[in-house]
């Protein structure tokens, strides 16, 4: 039932939930930041840890977290998400921390950082967005560019002869003794989004056991820098990202899937 415009409780399906803040999101259209944001935010708001929890974002489309995230952020220069939620951590072992990272942060300038936190086995949780190419500065190659694909340092397509090839970063992460569950998700349909948020769920319930890194990757598009439709976008991502990134469990429970 429906009264001056107030839905009543029972009719009500879907409720924008309290730890995202006010602010209209700045992400371009179709970006999959938006919707990682929103269901981080709803695990910790289920979790009932909002007082509890510490988020780290470090530099690239990944900063502006802390603009719509309503819990307690810090800011970490370029790449060293990992070595501050390592600090924060030990500082604050009761906390549930994660750091929210895209592939040019964490898998490029940050690779060290990462590498090490998560070969430490550091009990944080990190949520990593690979849109395989540099969204913010300018739509660069990134570690994870795809063979082939065009960016702006790469106009004529990635060539793995001279660029390299592209860094299954997850993948080698798994393989280390101090990381206990990895998975790769995405988030670009509604049953891609459940997934996404369980496996997020799992890897901040992790941190009461106390066994490891937990790391989530979310495969998405930059609609803008592949300069594509979101519509296209995501076909595009489908075709391409997910074969080479395919989605699923990687490590459960410190074991290889």
């Amino acid at each position: 039932m429906e009264t001056n415009n107030i839905i009543s409780p029972e009719n009500l399906v879907y409720k924008k939930t309290s730890l995202l803040t006010d602010k209209i999101l700045t992400f371009c259209p179709g970006c999959g930041h938006g919707t990682t944001h929103r269901i981080v935010m709803e695990v910790v708001d289920e979790m009932g840890i909002q007082s509890e929890v510490i988020g780290v974002a470090p530099v690239g489309c990944s900063v502006l977290a802390y603009d719509f995230m309503n819990i307690d952020m810090v800011g970490a220069a370029h790449g060293r998400a990992p070595a501050v939620a390592t600090g924060i951590k030990r500082v604050y072992p009761e906390k549930f921390v994660f750091t929210y990272q895209g592939d040019g942060d964490l898998a490029a300038i940050g690779t060290s950082e990462t590498i090490h936190a998560c070969n430490r086995g550091e009990n944080i949780t990190i949520v990593f967005i690979n849109n395989g190419i540099y969204g913010m500065t300018g739509g660069q190659m990134a570690p994870t560019s795809l063979e082939g694909m065009k960016t702006s340092t790469s106009p004529y397509g990635r060539n793995v002869e001279t660029m390299g090839y592209p860094l299954k970063i997850t993948d080698l992460i798994a393989r280390l003794e101090g990381v206990y569950y990895v998975s790769r998700q995405a988030v670009h349909t509604a049953a891609a989004v459940r997934k996404a948020k369980k496996a997020i769920r799992i890897a901040f319930e992790n941190q009461k056991l106390k066994k490891g890194v937990s790391f989530v990757e979310i495969v998405s598009n930059c609609n803008s820098n592949w300069k594509q439709s979101p519509v296209k976008a995501n076909q595009w991502m489908e075709e391409n990202m997910f074969p080479y990134y395919p989605l699923g469990d990687i490590k459960v429970g410190g074991v290889l899937v």
